[in-house]
């Protein structure tokens, strides 16, 4: 979840990745997106941590980056699929005291987390892997608090 939020992936993307995609001296994720399309994206750090202890236990073996887990705790060499990863996400809804939720709605919560914090639209859309910006703007979930916010960093000089 660490991942898929901190880098703002679709499960097609992060099933598809392998461990030497990954620099964990830079935070460096190499991400292949839809249309064949490479992005680099940058994990935080505390992505970065999540994973490392991810690697360490799956060991450093080259092959797919996310592998399989039996329902009895072994690691299997096998690719995680995306159906396992959005079961992932709905198992661990009442964990983080939440109703159901996907792995797209990370997503948008990354785009918005990351507009909402100042970063701008064409870096969130790069970073996101949108070839469209308005496709990135409809992945905006801030409401009007976030306008109101906005406004008053606005200084207006006015003397009467």
């Amino acid at each position: 979840m660490a991942v898929l939020y901190g880098a703002g992936l679709r499960r097609s993307e992060i099933v598809e990745l392998d461990l030497d995609d990954y620099r964990s001296e830079t935070h460096e994720l190499l991400v292949r997106g839809k249309g064949e399309k490479e992005r680099m994206t940058y994990l935080p750090k505390g992505a970065a941590v999540a994973l490392a202890v991810w690697v360490n236990a799956r060991k450093a073996e080259p092959g797919p980056l996310f592998l399989q887990i039996n329902k009895g705790g072994p690691i299997l060499p096998r690719r995680m699929t995306t159906q396992a990863v959005y079961l992932t996400l709905l198992k661990r809804a009442p964990e983080a005291r939440t109703s159901s939720f996907s792995p797209h709605d990370l997503r948008r919560t990354f785009v918005s987390d990351l507009l909402d914090a100042g970063a701008d639209l064409a870096t969130v859309q790069k970073l996101a892997g949108h070839s469209s910006s308005d496709t990135t703007r409809r992945y905006d979930r801030r409401g009007e608090e976030t306008k109101r916010r906005a406004v008053e960093l606005l200084h207006v000089p006015y003397r009467s």
